[in-house]
């Protein structure tokens, strides 16, 4: 079990569906060769750096893109509640796939491009 499957087996019972949710989005956008590990205490993927991180909340789901990925959606993110580097999906609304999968695409090549 990886440690991020770790941390959504220990999250409340009613978060871990929209988390395994997310997981499972991320995982299938990023290369294989991106690591999954727990970094400020939350699940991230790490490419040559931290491509995104997200996080059980109370009534929400954290993802944190960075900022430059939050300028780059901020149009598509203004349905929800944001701040400078993470936006929140609420735990009772379905998660924006086709929005995250794009961040993440948009983070991957944005690491890319700065090697």
């Amino acid at each position: 079990m990886t440690s991020i499957e770790e941390y959504i087996n220990e999250a409340e019972k009613d978060q871990q569906p929209k988390l395994k949710e997310m997981y499972q989005v991320i995982k299938e956008t990023v290369p294989p060769e991106t690591k999954e590990k727990i970094s400020y205490q939350m699940p991230t993927f790490y490419l040559k750096e931290n491509l995104v991180h997200f996080g059980a909340m109370k009534k929400h789901i954290g993802f944190y893109p960075t900022p430059s990925a939050m300028r780059a959606f901020e149009k598509q993110l203004k349905d929800y509640k944001t701040s400078k580097g993470a936006v929140q999906f609420p735990y009772d609304q379905e998660l924006p796939i086709d929005l995250i999968k794009a961040m993440v695409r948009f983070r991957l090549q944005e690491v890319m491009e700065d090697q």
